[in-house]
């Protein structure tokens, strides 16, 4: 059955948006004010310390972003005015109760407009610390849930989660809810309650007992990672995903609650233009700015086995189409949005791309020295790759003292041998658990939606990842958006 198209959807609609100056949000609004520019209006929740502020942050961190061009043109001398007259910034945090809204007018004026929430605000951090993680990715969206509980038009909540709260496992994801009271393999009881009371208390001990803010802030990621393997989850990012994931589920018989769960996020395909990109987070982008560079000579990784990874015009499109599609009453509420199942790119793939890109392009460094790529040594266990780096660099660093640095030479050398030795271990064991993991992600929900679709909006929103071309995509638009990206930022920081 055919659905209402997305532009009649977000007709008249007003919808909220936390974590509003995210990589992903930002593409979402303005993907949102291209279709449908009657869209009633967009309320963007953003962290400031009052209304001034907030405005502020939309217009430098959003308005001015490269991405809105096709809309500046458009609307030419009225673009602002036109902006603002949908677009209201809202100060607020998610990890306070009503949303941390000070302004009682406001918040009721939300409560009785708001049609649709999708709420976005996270730390994405892989050792954030725990209170904080918790108080984001955990109770933000228990704030959000309460506040939606109180929308009088409310019609669907979206909330962004990760694929990877399933990583651990081997085989086909499904797109199943995460239960409350139950660790990732089942064996321990996981209660949400009692951990924000746990991570509470570890921090008023911390703080009674006078440490240090750099002590505090250790020692609460330290807690982090250690919490989250005891229950089964590789980080604490994940840990607290997942743990939001489970409230979300328990008030799905009362809210029209639906999960996005994407795969690894990179650079946009096509739209607004290809190779958009915002900081470099993910695993591949890591390995091409360190490959690139010549500071990353092994890397840990199934070579067999497919990387997940999906553009991130793909992933905004996909939470139109949810909201566009899902079925109103009961229905599945997770929807997985990548590239493994229908369109995989295996990490021996990945590598010969990045090496073939940096031997036709290579990377030329701050002394004006093109940088010689070779193909990496991939480890596919972590034992052997820690084996690797004692013969490689930890002996060798140790010779050097022992020999002593006695030139400036030296220095420059055992300095350089260093920091690609931190970068490298760095790098593997924030991300061991993605290029190691043998599973794919099921998106027959995600299938069932795009099928339900009109031929217009399969044209307006595409977002089935079978279509990429890797190499075209990878060679002509990811890899030279992500090093551009890095060129920039470089840039910046010597200014």
């Amino acid at each position: 059955m055919e659905h209402d198209g997305v532009t009649e959807r977000l007709l008249n609609r007003t919808v909220l948006i936390t974590g509003a100056t995210g990589f992903i949000a930002k593409l979402l609004v303005e993907k949102i004010l291209r279709l449908q520019p009657r869209v009633k209006r967009l309320y963007l929740l953003v962290r400031a310390g009052d209304q001034v502020s907030a405005e502020k942050r939309v217009e430098s961190e959003i308005l001015q972003l490269q991405i809105f061009e096709s809309l500046q043109e458009k609307y030419e001398t009225n673009f602002s005015s036109w902006f603002w007259a949908k677009v209201s910034p809202v100060v607020g945090d998610v990890s306070l109760k009503n949303l941390g809204i000070g302004n009682a007018d406001l918040a009721e004026d939300m409560v009785k407009e708001t049609n649709i929430i999708i709420h976005m605000a996270a730390t994405v951090n892989f050792r954030e610390r725990y209170d904080t993680a918790l108080a984001i990715n955990t109770m933000g969206v228990k704030h959000v849930i309460e506040f939606a509980s109180r929308c009088a038009k409310l019609e669907l909540v979206l909330l962004a989660s990760t694929a990877i709260v399933n990583l651990d496992k081997a085989g086909i994801m499904l797109e199943k809810p995460l239960h409350q009271y139950r660790s990732n393999d089942g064996r321990l009881d996981l209660d949400i309650s009692e951990e924000t009371a746990f991570a509470e208390a570890k921090l008023k001990e911390l703080v009674c007992s006078n440490a240090s803010e750099d002590t505090i802030r250790r020692t609460m990621k330290k807690i982090g990672t250690q919490r989250a393997l005891k229950f089964g989850w590789p980080n604490a990012y994940v840990f607290t995903k997942a743990m939001g994931e489970m409230l979300a589920y328990e008030h799905r018989s009362r809210l029209p609650i639906v999960i996005i769960r994407p795969t690894a996020t990179i650079s946009t395909w096509k739209e607004p233009f290809p190779g958009w990109i915002e900081g470099v987070n993910s695993t591949i982008d890591t390995w091409v700015t360190n490959c690139g560079k010549g500071h990353m000579k092994f890397l840990v990784g199934d070579v067999a086995t497919a990387i997940d990874i999906v553009p991130a015009d793909i992933v905004v499109n996909a939470m139109l189409c949810i909201v566009s599609c899902h079925p109103q009453g009961p229905s599945d509420m997770i929807y997985h949005i990548g590239s493994s199942m229908r369109n995989p790119l295996k990490i021996s793939e990945l590598i010969h791309l990045i090496c073939r890109y940096f031997s036709e392009k290579p990377y030329i460094n701050a002394e004006g020295d093109l940088v010689k790529v070779k193909q990496p040594n991939v480890q596919s266990a972590m034992s052997s790759f820690y084996e690797l780096m004692d013969i490689h660099y930890k002996v060798p660093l140790q010779n050097m003292l022992r020999s002593g640095l006695s030139t400036a030479i030296d220095h420059d050398r055992y300095n350089q041998l260093k920091r690609e030795y931190n970068v490298t271990v760095a790098v593997a064991e924030a991300y061991w658990p993605v290029t190691l993991f043998k599973g794919r992600f099921d998106d027959s929900n995600m299938q069932r939606l795009i099928a339900m679709m009109n031929e217009r909006d399969r044209e307006l929103i595409p977002c089935d990842a079978k279509f990429i071309n890797w190499e075209k995509y990878l060679m002509e638009t990811h890899i030279p958006g992500v090093m551009d990206y890095e060129s920039r930022e470089a840039a910046r920081a010597r200014l």
